[in-house]
């Protein structure tokens, strides 16, 4: 028999028999769906983890220097201790480090807490992401302004009352007006709006637009941190290669600073994008390891239940399978007709499952702030189990069909 016949004898039998078709692969198409709606949501966190939020907080090419790590996983209290020992960042951190770095590179500070802000219509916006930056900082973060400017290093040297708003703030602080040259007060203290940020999206669910930027010894300064203190500084190598250069002379600027002795580990962090999203990586990366294995425990079961089926498929059909053998038909036939209608039960499943999984994906998409993408590779390594579950399911039934006496065969009832 020719693999296209037993294909399309399978095919027939299994649209003679839809209902139980489907019950009989129903572990099939929930192992298959829920492996590509957990590899589509995990594999769009690590595109958006790494284009989208670690650029927003970490900045490419960028190094932050730090009190304390920006992720603490498995700290204990006597770490916590440690890290609130340390001295806090200030300015003159940051001028230190901007006068004696020898690599190119911008240096920048930020500050950051949560504020609320009124227009002089009397129109007030709670929940503000306040941040003091110096002028620089804007070009680290690669942000631009869609109305009026940004302010500059003689403003952020002189600490003018100056704010750049962004674009969900100016809208809810000044609807249709052109917010440029008003004063809006940030925590009761009057500043000039310069400035409207290009809009910026979401960051999960936190509105990266509902912010207010004012330099870093302006008032802004005094409302993020106590006076002269920073919570980042940022510095940004003009070329990637240079970046770990930047470090090392950043490390020995700062141990400098802090007296540090050889034998004293630092008192600073110096984090990088892909140090700061380790952990990230190490979680994603146990998902996909642990997960596809819960799923062949799905499998399996699925597997058994075609295995069942199947079986009964035999016996129900022992009559017509003696018919075939006393006719001509080669035990091989049997077996591969078997095989067939059972690899493509499990295909059929797994179909299904690719179909409901990714529904369910881009459900969970537009539900919530979670991304979903999935490669073609994991959906073709999802056919082919489906595929290979059949085979394997089908290989005892086949096997005991082909091995019928076609006599005793026809004789049954």
């Amino acid at each position: 028999m020719k693999p296209f016949e037993a294909l399309r004898l399978a095919i027939a039998q299994i649209r003679s028999q839809k209902l139980k078709s489907f019950f009989s692969v129903v572990g099939v198409i929930i192992g298959v769906m829920f492996l590509i709606a957990v590899i589509s949501i995990v594999e769009g966190m690590n595109r958006y983890m790494e284009d989208d939020f670690a650029r927003t907080i970490y900045g490419l090419n960028t190094l932050t220097v730090t009190r304390s790590p920006s992720v603490q996983m498995d700290s204990d209290r006597e770490q916590w201790r440690q890290w609130r020992r340390r001295p806090r960042l200030t300015l003159d951190d940051a001028s230190a480090i901007r006068a004696g770095l020898q690599t190119p590179a911008m240096v920048a500070v930020e500050s950051f807490n949560e504020g609320r802000l009124k227009s002089d219509r009397g129109v007030e916006v709670s929940g503000v992401w306040l941040t003091a930056a110096s002028s620089d900082f804007f070009r680290i973060r690669e942000m631009d302004v869609d109305r009026g400017r940004l302010f500059g290093p003689q403003e952020d040297a002189a600490g003018l009352p100056v704010v750049v708003l962004g674009s969900e703030s100016a809208e809810k602080l000044f609807g249709a007006l052109d917010p440029l040259g008003r004063t809006v007060r940030v925590n009761d203290i009057p500043f000039q709006v310069i400035g409207v940020l290009q809009p910026q999206g979401k960051l999960f669910f936190f509105s990266l637009d509902n912010r207010a930027i004012a330099p870093a010894r302006s008032p802004m300064g005094r409302l993020t941190n106590p006076r002269a203190v920073v919570d980042n500084i940022l510095v940004k190598a003009a070329d990637p290669v240079m970046l770990q250069a930047a470090r090392h002379e950043i490390e020995s600027i700062m141990r400098a600073r802090h007296r540090l002795r050889p034998d004293e580990s630092n008192s600073f962090e110096i984090e990088t994008k892909d140090e700061s999203m380790a952990f990230w990586q190490t979680f994603s990366r146990i998902l996909f390891i642990a997960f596809p294995a819960l799923v062949g425990i799905a499998l399996v079961v699925g597997g058994m239940v075609i295995m069942n089926i199947m079986l009964m498929s035999v016996v129900e059909r022992t009559r017509e399978i003696g018919m075939r053998l006393a006719v001509g038909a080669r035990r091989r036939d049997i077996l591969l007709q078997i095989l067939v209608e059972s690899a493509g039960l499990s295909f059929a499943g797994a179909a299904m499952g690719i179909a409901l999984g990714l529904g369910m994906a881009k459900l969970v998409e537009a539900l919530s702030p979670m991304p979903a993408a999935v490669g073609v590779h994991w959906l073709v390594i999802a056919a082919v189990m489906g595929i290979v579950v059949g085979v394997v399911a089908g290989v005892y039934p086949a096997t005991r069909a082909s091995r019928l006496d076609p006599v005793v065969a026809l004789r049954a009832e």
